[in-house]
């Protein structure tokens, strides 16, 4: 076995002034740095696991895992990661989740005990997909980490740590007509028309900055959507719709009246920005319906902070920011991002019993499985006919219902003997069956034969 132990006190006593000092050095074992101990015990359980590692090539010195994941992450791991794009914001947002909780530890600290805690903190705090997302850039990192030989084994791929369920989606939401109308009352005139548009026509927000008035076909009613605008880094671009689809939708006559008022009033502007990437080459111009005051493409986080959220608090949708707060300082609320428009969109639709594989087609979802995902508890009597097949189940059981008891008219006993000629009294056989009239004066009132009188019997 290579190695061997030292006595290093043969040479070399404790401190004086502590008392002291690791007794005992192991060394010599080829690609391990050494190491020392107070017992010999210890010394010699090292000793063999050291070399055994080393032999299979398993090695990981524990001091190794002493770099904290913060550290770790910047200098290791996010260099061999896409530098801009969607990719690198979306990895960003989901490392703002992961430093605060776990960024301080060594890596070697990052056990299964702290990922269960950790993720209990994201199940309370963020959707159970996003959840799941974070959760596996978290595995990537230490996966990494292994293979760097910083670490033994990921404690994100134990058995006893679940990741939140992909499957638990928040349901979405849509707002009633009122709230939309006091949205488009409060809002700034300029930007009206992008409130109708993600309500009218079901557009993200990106598709809503992006579009061009030569998009607009008045003519057939619809829109064309053939790109959105994004921002990378601080740079925004143009690019394809998600999932580099693009789509037509209807324009309804309310939406089109919209448009025309608006670019009556605000004249489509010429906008050049890069296509695809922040420092593609390739650029390209379009005649923006929707700008800002200065006459420039809309930025996301510009528009959100000084045009959407003020909107909010005019309706009354969130407070207002407490004097003397920072600018931008307004409540966060999912449910009420401009996202919500696209929801109200769908359901209004769903209510009209518009078929799901032509909402998805308008929304630009890649399959109607998505679709029906999201909005299926917007779709008329949903669940209406299981739960009346439930109270048909479970419902008291009802007393037998009485026989039909045959009425026959008073005053026409020719119909009794129809089916029965040879049973009919000599007296009528010349009445014509079906004729309402009195009885005859061989029969008085109280003496109307009753049908089972005049049945032949059984043989």
């Amino acid at each position: 076995m290579a190695g061997y132990i030292e006595d290093r006190w043969l040479n070399k006593r404790p401190d004086p002034a502590t008392g002291k000092g690791d007794r005992y050095k192991v060394a010599g074992i080829p690609g391990v740095r050494a190491r020392t101990f107070q017992t010999l015990d210890d010394a010699k359980a090292w000793l063999a696991k050291a070399s055994s590692q080393a032999r299979e090539g398993e090695f990981v010195d524990p001091r190794r895992g002493l770099i904290t994941l913060s550290e770790y992450i910047d200098k290791y791991w996010l260099p061999g990661k896409p530098q801009r794009g969607k990719n690198r914001k979306n990895i960003n947002e989901r490392l703002n989740h992961i430093r605060p909780q776990l960024g301080a530890l060594p890596l070697r600290d990052v056990t299964a005990a702290v990922l269960r805690k950790f993720i209990v903190h994201l199940e309370e705090t963020v959707a159970g997909s996003y959840g799941n997302s974070i959760c596996s850039t978290l595995a990537s990192i230490l996966d990494t980490a292994v293979e760097d030989k910083r670490i033994t084994s990921n404690s994100a791929r134990s058995k006893s740590v679940v990741f939140p369920s992909k499957k638990v989606k928040e349901k979405r939401e849509a707002w009633a007509p009122e709230v939309v109308r006091a949205v488009l009352e409060a809002i700034n005139p300029r930007h009206r028309i992008a409130v109708v548009l993600g309500a009218g026509c079901g557009l993200r927000q990106g598709e809503v900055f992006g579009l061009s008035a030569a998009d607009i076909d008045f003519k057939d009613a619809q829109i064309h959507v053939h790109r959105q605008i994004q921002l990378d880094g601080n740079t925004m671009l143009y690019k394809l719709p998600k999932g580099e689809k693009t789509r037509v939708v209807p324009m309804p006559a309310s939406v089109a009246a919209e448009l025309r008022r608006h670019m009556r009033e605000y004249a489509p502007l010429l906008i050049e920005l890069p296509w695809g990437e922040a420092d593609a080459e390739k650029t390209q111009q379009h005649a923006l319906v929707l700008t800002n005051a200065a006459g420039n493409a809309n930025n996301f986080k510009n528009w959100n902070v000084r045009t959407w959220k003020p909107a909010l608090v005019a309706a009354s949708l969130i407070p207002k920011p407490e004097p003397g707060a920072r600018r931008g300082a307004f409540t966060e609320s999912r449910k009420d991002g401009f996202h919500v428009l696209r929801h109200t969109y769908a359901s209004v639709t769903l209510r009209e019993e518009e078929d799901i594989v032509t909402l998805s087609h308008w929304l630009g979802h890649e399959t109607p499985t998505i679709t029906l995902e999201h909005y299926a508890h917007f779709m008329p009597q949903s669940g209406a006919k299981g739960a009346a097949a439930v109270n048909a189940l479970l419902a008291p059981p009802t007393a037998a219902k009485t026989p039909l008891v045959l009425k026959l008219p008073q005053h026409s006993p020719a119909l009794i003997w129809k089916q029965y000629p040879d049973k009919e009294p000599a007296a009528r056989r010349h009445t014509k069956v079906g004729r309402s009239e009195p009885p005859p004066s061989w029969l008085g009132p109280s003496q109307v034969p009753r049908a089972e009188n005049h049945l032949p019997k059984a043989s």
